[in-house]
């Protein structure tokens, strides 16, 4: 049986640069049972240039006229801010994470002492961000959205080549459009890069609905991210691609139920079934009244409920032997 599934409560940006909004969003993180919540971590001046433009689904529910830059502004969490909310996750029970989207941010966010990195889809290709990740060698989680299998495995290399252990790495399958159509989850790629790279994979998943994830949690992975917001409706590009409080509570309970049902690759009688088996099973009885020395044959013998007889997986040793004694008809064959 594997280890139990990692769930990530992905804040991201749905807090909308309200420290008070996102404590609320890590108190329903814990709530639901996630395991770690994840914020985002980026200097909006080094991660986009001014003219840089916004991706379509943020344009649905941001200012139209602004710039991603604009924009991003507006979400960045300032240093204190992180200690704030690391202090505040980590008082009630959760792991606190974030991703780094520029290299300054990476050195920000060990100076927190984080138990893991996470590097997003857009910093797959980014060599000099992947070198420096390499180089910290700690548990690293990396997102795929957007790639294909020739680049995730230059990614791999590199971070490899720069001292990252194999052991260390789980790779998450994604698609980066939010909110993502399950026509393009593809999660056989999730499978086919476990099997792969050798290496534990999980989702990163932007669907509507749990039903992806709970899928995901079946095919095989550990971890499992997903968007956690306290209302669909708040402004903001990340909100409707999100689940709400007690969606996400849901999730993480039939997570669970798969993660249990999942079992072991023995085929065994439960404990739970084992008490059926002489109701359920069958044995060999009388069908009519038998005498002593007679022949057991297809004409007088017969299979019933309880299991508590001779198998009739017996049945063939059985034909042709005299009887020991004399049976009634429904009288359970002893010999």
């Amino acid at each position: 049986m594997q280890d139990p599934i990692t769930v990530i409560a992905e804040i991201g940006v749905n807090h909308n640069g309200d420290i008070e909004l996102a404590k609320e969003c890590i108190s329903a993180a814990a709530k639901s049972g996630a395991n770690i919540v994840k914020f985002q971590t980026f200097i909006s001046n080094k991660l986009v240039t001014k003219n840089a433009q916004k991706a379509g689904y943020q344009k649905i529910d941001s200012e139209v006229d602004e710039s991603q830059l604009e924009m991003l502004e507006k979400f960045e969490l300032s240093a204190n801010d992180h200690y704030v909310l690391k202090d505040y996750a980590e008082n009630l029970g959760l792991e606190f994470l974030s991703s780094a989207f520029d290299i300054e941010s990476l050195e920000f966010l060990e100076t927190l002492n984080p138990k893991r990195i996470k590097i997003p889809s857009g910093e797959l290709n980014n060599y000099i961000f992947l070198r420096e990740v390499g180089r910290l060698n700690k548990p690293t989680i990396l997102s795929t959205g957007m790639s294909t299998i020739d680049e995730v495995c230059e990614a791999i290399k590199t971070l490899k080549e720069n001292g990252l252990s194999k052991k260390n790495l789980t790779i998450l399958q994604c698609n980066t459009q939010y909110p993502t159509p399950p026509k393009d989850v593809n999660l056989a790629a999730m499978q086919m890069m476990q099997h792969k790279f050798n290496v534990k994979v999980g989702l990163s998943d932007h669907t509507i609905g749990m039903a992806v994830a709970i899928a995901a949690a079946s095919l095989g992975a550990t971890l499992i991210e997903k968007h956690l917001t306290l209302n669909k409706q708040l402004p903001g590009p990340d909100h409707k691609a999100s689940l709400e409080p007690q969606e996400f509570k849901d999730m993480v309970e039939n997570i669970r139920i798969v993660e249990d049902a999942l079992g072991t690759p023995n085929k065994i009688v439960s404990n739970s079934e084992s008490k059926n088996r002489l109701i359920a099973r069958k044995s060999i009885v009388a069908l009519k009244d038998i005498k002593k020395g007679e022949l057991f044959s297809e004409e007088n013998l017969t299979v019933k409920r309880p299991g508590n007889g001779i198998s009739p997986m017996n049945w063939q040793s059985l034909i042709g032997k005299k009887s020991n004694k004399d049976y009634f008809a429904d009288e359970l064959i002893d010999i």
